[in-house]
């Protein structure tokens, strides 16, 4: 499939003349398509159109808005499938991962559709009798949103399904890798019958166009995620001009174990969390703290089950998971491999390609297991990004929650126990946005507020009613006849 970018509602080849391929990661001499290469001449052409439709999408009834977003939920449900496979070929998460995904991107359009229909303001009493005076929310104007592949649905709905409800135009920039489902997922807004410019499309590398969105004026908010390094230099240059920024990046998130905990179910929460999408999420699991009273027990079911898990290509019904996205993230994953080993941890399991023949084309890392870390390891400071586990021992729960906020990060945190004292002891002490009791790290739902602390975000939130403190500013009004 040839991918053109999509600017005041119409599909156009990028300025430049260059593409760029994106591959099957389980099979690299796959070619699923071809993305632009785009330059700043195309998105020039997207603040343009964004910037031209904005007065006209902001004057629109918030149901009005919302009957759009219902209809593209309904388009995008309806190519689940075609959707998911594109998803699965271009970034390597099993097929029933990217459907899912694909579902709760209908999910989130159908919740923002509705907010379409709620309150934006207060009456504040005044000291005047005769005045009425009150508060309603008015757009930001362009929203740029920078979006990455590993969610390359959900994610990017969660920031424009708000930005278009409350009343923003768009200029969307997906990441290159997995740019036939972006633009499945815009055709599916273009057959929804959106204005003309209301939300545009401009693919290419993100030191142009990502860097273009947070440099350029005409842009007046901006919404990323991606990693650490990029995230800080995109929020340097938007506060650097008075833009309005929101960043959620990294995240080196621990579960803990307490000597209480059902040891099964917390094995299958630290697989689950930390393995799935091949450990490619900001919330997966990367570090696991148990108490030294069931450590060894614990280990023994976790490598267990470890042992059990099929490796192979997304496509693939029976596989539980599939390669790393791309060849970096692949040569990435090997190099904290290395370094673990180096610094003194013991690799109990995997770590290497699978030996399968049938495997050999691909991005392939059989999960690691690493015991004996500890907190100043290189494998228990940085962001792997990959599906790689660090145990950790504790000698008791006190401890355990020291250790899990030994961290430059705060995404998510989980604790497995059948105390309600350690529960709530967990829920106060954990430096973290998303703390989750009895839990995988991994996952937020659509209705409730997501983000980090310390180095895991700008210190906003995204998703549930908190998405509009971004997405719009405070008016306050008095009016006296």
């Amino acid at each position: 499939m040839t991918v053109d970018n999509y600017i005041g509602g119409e599909w156009r080849p990028p300025a430049s003349g260059r593409r760029v391929p994106s591959t099957n990661p389980a099979r690299r001499s796959e070619t699923v398509g071809f993305a632009p290469d785009s330059d700043r001449a195309d998105l020039e052409a997207a603040v343009a159109a964004a910037d031209s439709a904005r007065r006209a999408w902001r004057k629109l009834a918030g149901a009005q808005r919302g009957a759009l977003l219902f209809k593209a939920a309904d388009l995008l449900e309806s190519r689940m499938e075609e959707i998911g496979r594109a998803m699965t070929r271009e970034m390597g998460k099993t097929i029933g991962e990217a459907k899912g995904e694909t579902a709760r991107g209908a999910a989130i359009l159908r919740y923002y559709a509705g907010e379409g229909m709620r309150p934006v303001g207060d009456v504040i009493p005044s000291t005047d009798a005769d005045a009425l005076m009150y508060t309603t929310r008015v757009p930001l104007g362009v929203v740029g949103v920078i979006s990455p592949w590993n969610f390359p649905v959900a994610i990017p709905l969660w920031k424009i399904a708000p930005a278009l409800i409350y009343g923003n135009t768009v200029v969307w920039k997906p990441a290159i890798e997995t740019a036939v489902t972006a633009a499945l997922v815009m055709e599916c807004f273009h057959a929804a019958g959106f204005p003309a410019g209301v939300l545009n499309m401009v693919m290419g590398d993100g030191a142009v166009i990502g860097q273009g969105i947070a440099e350029h004026p005409g842009i007046h908010g901006v919404t990323f995620t991606g990693s650490n390094a990029v995230g800080k230099r995109v929020g340097q240059i938007a506060l650097a001009r008075g833009a309005k920024y929101q960043l959620e990046m990294g995240g080196k998130n621990p579960i803990v174990v307490a000597a209480d905990a059902d040891l099964d179910l917390a094995a299958e929460a630290t697989i689950s969390g930390g393995l799935r999408s091949t450990g490619q999420k900001c919330t997966a699991t990367s570090r696991v703290i148990v108490v030294r009273d069931v450590y060894e027990p614990f280990k023994e079911k976790l490598l267990a089950k470890i042992k059990s898990l099929r490796i192979g290509d997304g496509l693939d019904a029976d596989t539980w998971l599939g390669p790393c996205a791309s060849q970096k993230q692949y040569e990435t994953v090997l190099e904290y491999i290395r370094k673990g080993r180096e610094e003194g941890a013991e690799l109990l399991v995997g770590g290497e390609r699978p030996g399968d023949p049938a495997l050999a084309d691909g991005f392939f890392v059989s999960p690691a297991v690493f015991d004996r870390v500890t907190a100043g390891m290189t494998i228990a400071r940085e962001e792997i990004f990959g599906p790689v586990l660090a145990l950790m021992e504790a000698r008791d729960l006190e401890e355990a929650i020291e250790l899990a906020n030994d961290t430059d990060f705060g995404l998510s945190a989980s604790l497995y126990t059948r105390d309600l004292a350690n529960a709530l002891t967990f829920a106060r002490e954990s430096e973290a946005g998303l703390v989750r009791v009895n839990a995988e790290t991994a996952g937020v739902e659509l209705q409730a507020p997501f983000g980090g602390m310390k180095g895991s975000s700008s210190h906003s939130r995204e998703q549930g009613q908190a998405a509009i403190e971004f997405f719009t500013e405070i008016k306050t009004v008095f009016v006296k006849p």
